[in-house]
């Protein structure tokens, strides 16, 4: 990020402009604009400011708030199509001030978010000089973090990255571990991918084409030049687009961001497609009526796939052949007479209080709950209290199958690829955790195949390899596979900021709020419980009715907390269910909503044989009281929402006992916070009543129970 100091928006001479031309091209080369139609031109143009937001920035369709990665792929459309981005000071200032790791904090994918950084800059003309001494300062490839690749390779695309982003800020090519790095991944097909050529597995053509790019840079963009043309060939498809390898064995689809790799990198070589004219074809069939272009056709309008497809056309002439006159018109999906709103948490707590799960679940109008890994005592107490005090929440198994490894050949091992959920009453097979890598192929025979016999479906919940997830949530598509896209979540404001290429698949696959619950008690995750849900269409809040609604993408993700500035953020497959979904938002909004909202005081009885309990007494009754506090992603107490007041029993107060339980694993902060009265054994009836003091509002709030020691 350039230093808000050195960097006054205001005028940009032509003379800074000029010594910035040359870099401008180093991801694409203008269209002129004679090669497209003034019609053609005048629809993009406005599919393009359809995506701009008042923060000056652009955004994916549907969201609020704008992105660096849907910024540079606009910036990039008018540079491709030789025309000037709309208020071009406000774009420059959103583009130096909006690098996602400032913004959001997000490590994952920092050094890809760097090149887009530095590339939209030099398409706008910008001085790229306060960025050179971060990108210099990189000596060699960094190691995977080996929780998430087996091998720690390190991602392929943000690695070779770095010689763009040198060439851009005129630096020299980087230093020999990041020359030897690249060497040490190029097939002997000519082909380039993830793991060590040595270690077996295709190559992957959007890796062999940023592996082309640093080859050029190195001045050997030559070498082995004939089997690299064959092999990028290979892979195009009889549709006319081009898929991730010839011939592969997993998600081979045809795609637009594949067939601008396959196109640039032939182009790079002298060379072309064997045949050209169906895909023109393809490309112009990824027009849609709205002006955008789609990842392959039929599928929704979005920057990332509209850019690829117009540098395409540019590469094949294609737009001045066709003009692109017929657009796909995306038709909008009726919804059926007889649904409602429901909502439902996944990977929710599966422990701790079972008394406090049941009133969150009640609290905050959570028809299905999906308990994380939780044992079948801790679900069996549950579903026992739901019963007794009528509370209308369903529990379902939604489990991290921890220790779950596939292995891509090519691409890498990953874990993270084992997120089911299903229903608590069907036979669902075993988990392959701990049973060693295993191939897709495998894990879904093998543990995909039972889980959906068993009405359990798979979410697909993190990666930052882009070439990876393509395969895999590609290969979903095609046969037994992922069901959801995971966007909110406990340790990321949303995946779709740090993974944005996730947008792709709008339309085809339903997103999903995933908490991850981490912590012991549900109580003190409630930032997280309060703060996002999935909502889903139905004629009821039961499991079939979210498989109907998951086939048909009537889902939504919803996030509206302090980490989204209290803004609802929402992602959707369809504008149609978004706008059901609006216009119903009393039914499930938790915020300013006197009917639906967080419990600021939790007053529980807890008895000798409530083994899942804190403060469980030997004999008699202990009234437990906690308050609310905002808490970490990890269910630890940070400052407090409300304060105890006091406690009556019988309409006296008593004198409380207060225990603060110290986090080993962050000791200045607290695991658990509460005050107890012990009420001895033949105390008979009683009538307790806890009280505490919201902060902000000073108001009193009160929660009375009956009971029997």
């Amino acid at each position: 990020m350039k230093p808000k100091a050195s960097h006054p928006i205001s005028r940009r001479t032509a003379l800074k402009s000029l010594a910035v031309s040359g870099a401008a091209g180093v991801f694409c080369s203008s269209v002129k604009a004679q090669s497209l139609g003034e019609d053609t031109k005048e629809t993009v143009l406005g599919y393009l400011e359809s995506l701009a937001r008042p923060d000056g920035g652009y955004a994916w369709h549907g969201q609020q708030v704008s992105h660096l990665t849907p910024t540079m792929f606009v910036v990039g459309c008018y540079h491709l199509l030789g025309e000037q981005a709309p208020r071009k000071e406000d774009l420059i200032r959103f583009t130096w001030e909006n690098h996602p790791q400032q913004v959001w904090g997000l490590s994952e994918r920092r050094f890809i978010f760097d090149f887009q950084h530095i590339q939209a800059l030099a398409w706008l003309g910008e001085d790229l000089s306060a960025l050179k001494a971060s990108v210099a300062s990189l000596k060699e490839p960094r190691v995977y973090n080996k929780r998430y690749e087996l091998n720690g390779h390190p991602y392929f695309q943000a690695e070779v990255k770095h010689f763009l982003s040198r060439k851009l800020l005129r630096l020299p090519p980087p230093a020999q571990p990041f020359v030897d790095y690249l060497d040490a991944r190029r097939r002997a097909n000519g082909s380039f991918n993830t793991t060590l050529a040595q270690e077996g597995g295709d190559g992957n053509i959007l890796n062999t084409w940023w592996g082309l790019e640093a080859l050029e840079i190195l001045g050997r963009v030559k070498e082995n030049q004939s089997s690299t043309i064959q092999w990028l060939q290979a892979c195009q498809l009889p549709s006319g687009g081009f898929t991730h390898q010839p011939d592969p064995e997993l998600g081979g689809l045809d795609d637009v961001a594949y067939t601008w790799a396959g196109l640039k990198a032939l182009q790079m070589l002298g060379s072309s497609p064997e045949d050209s004219e169906t895909c023109i074809e393809y490309l112009n069939a990824l027009a849609n009526e709205d002006g955008g272009f789609a990842d392959r056709p039929g599928w929704l309008s979005n920057p990332m796939a509209t850019f690829y497809a117009l540098e395409s056309l540019s590469i094949l002439d294609g737009l001045k052949l066709s003009g692109i006159r017929k657009r796909t018109k995306v038709l909008p999906k009726k919804l059926p007479s007889g649904l409602n709103v429901y909502s439902m948490q996944i990977e929710s707590h599966g422990r701790g209080s079972p008394a406090e799960t049941v009133a969150l679940a009640k609290a905050l109008k959570i028809q299905l709950w999906g308990a994380k890994n939780a044992d079948s005592g801790w679900r069996k107490k549950v579903e026992e209290l739901a019963r007794e005090q009528g509370v209308p929440v369903t529990f379902f198994l939604a489990d991290e199958e921890y220790g779950s490894w596939i292995d891509i050949p090519g691409y890498g091992t990953y874990s993270h690829i084992a997120d089911i959920m299903a229903p608590t009453t069907s036979g669902i097979g075993e988990s392959l955790s701990g049973k060693g890598p295993v191939s897709w192929q495998t894990f879904r025979e093998q543990r995909l195949r039972p889980l959906q016999d068993g009405q359990g479906r798979l979410n697909w919940q993190f990666g930052q390899h882009e070439e990876v997830i393509r395969v895999l949530l590609d290969d979903s598509l095609m046969r037994a596979g992922y069901s959801t896209i995971s966007s909110f979540h406990f340790g990321n404001i949303d995946f779709t900021t740090s993974e944005p290429f996730l947008h792709r698949w709008r339309g085809q696959l339903p997103f999903i709020a995933l908490q991850d619950a981490h912590g012991e008690e549900p109580w003190w995750f409630c930032d997280q419980t309060e703060g996002m849900r999935t909502l889903f269409l139905g004629t009821d809040p039961s499991w079939g009715s979210w498989l109907k609604a998951l086939d048909n993408n009537w889902v939504a993700a919803v996030r509206h907390d302090y980490r989204t500035n209290y803004q609802t953020w929402m992602h959707c497959g369809s504008d149609e269910v978004a706008g059901f979904i609006q216009q119903r938002e009393l039914d499930w909004r938790w915020w300013d909503n006197p009917s639906c909202g967080r419990p600021m005081v939790s007053l529980v009885a807890v008895k000798p044989d409530d083994g899942f309990e804190a403060a469980r007494p030997e004999q008699g009754v202990n009234l437990r009281v906690r308050a609310a506090h905002r808490n970490t992603n990890h269910g630890l107490l940070k400052e407090p929402l409300a304060l105890f007041e006091d406690l009556k029993v019988n309409g006296q107060v008593v004198v409380c006992e207060k225990t603060s339980v110290a986090s080993k694993r962050s000791p200045e902060l607290l695991e658990d916070e509460y005050h107890s009265y012990l009420m001895p054994k033949g105390s008979g009836r009683f009538t307790a009543t806890a009280t505490v003091r919201v902060i902000v509002t000073g108001a009193l709030i009160r929660q009375t129970i009956d009971g029997i020691v």
